[in-house]
């Protein structure tokens, strides 16, 4: 398969979620994403207005996480987290569902919610990826999912926070883009963790992945391009 620098990098949320990373951790993410240019950074929350400063200008698009990281917020809180990230600079939000009402299948409360947030981000020219947290549910769960979220208008169905029990599999991204229409894409987080893995999920209509071991996978893909290292 071929690829080009660009392409792989552009597919790469670094992740910057980690509950114990510093103020100075985070400004290292940060420089890191604008160096190897990645599609984004996912940040903590309270770090957003400052990493969309830090950024603006530089390719690298700003990132973080509504109803984080188990989804049991009310709708209510998780708008109002929405609405803060936007103010502060998001372009992109990762929500996560309500595992509870998911797995009791109360899909009205679950598909007002997605749209809910859908709508208020899409009003404000941001995108929304809706986590499911695949670890926990069933296939029937995630095929009711993906055709909700397809009906509100989500932009991308995302495996995992990362934080669950298990992160993201060859065979839920498949299930994932078998169930969303086209225009919905697929984001895989939890466990790519080197540049095979990112071209495994690639190949099978993956758009993003959230990442931790960037610096690692986009070096291994300069290595097999013959391209020189990204400068320290």
């Amino acid at each position: 398969m071929e690829y080009t620098y660009e392409q792989i990098a552009k597919m790469i949320d670094h992740s910057l979620l980690r509950p114990t990373l510093t103020a100075e951790e985070l400004e290292q993410g940060l420089e890191l994403a604008e160096r190897y240019q990645t599609a984004s950074v996912c940040i903590l929350p309270y770090y957003v207005r400052r990493a969309a400063e830090r950024l603006a200008g530089s390719g690298v698009l700003t990132t973080t996480t509504v109803g984080f990281p188990h989804g049991g917020h009310t709708t209510a809180v998780k708008l109002a987290e929405a609405r803060q990230a936007i103010q502060d600079g998001a372009v992109e939000l990762d929500m996560v569902v309500n595992l509870s009402k998911v797995l009791s299948e109360d899909w009205s409360y679950v598909a007002n919610e997605i749209r809910a947030i859908v709508d208020l981000a899409h009003s404000h020219q941001a995108k929304v990826k809706v986590i499911f947290e695949n670890c926990y549910l069933q296939d029937k769960h995630k095929i009711r999912l993906c055709e909700i979220c397809g009906e509100a208008g989500a932009d991308w169905v995302k495996t995992s926070t990362g934080f669950g029990s298990g992160g993201a599999t060859l065979e839920d991204l498949r299930l994932m883009r078998q169930y969303s229409p086209a225009h919905v894409q697929v984001k895989a987080a939890g466990g790519i963790r080197d540049l095979d893995s990112l071209l495994a999920v690639r190949a099978l209509g993956v758009t993003r992945v959230g990442a931790s071991q960037t610096a690692h996978i986009l070096d291994e893909c300069r290595r097999r391009l013959a391209l020189p290292p990204v400068a320290k």
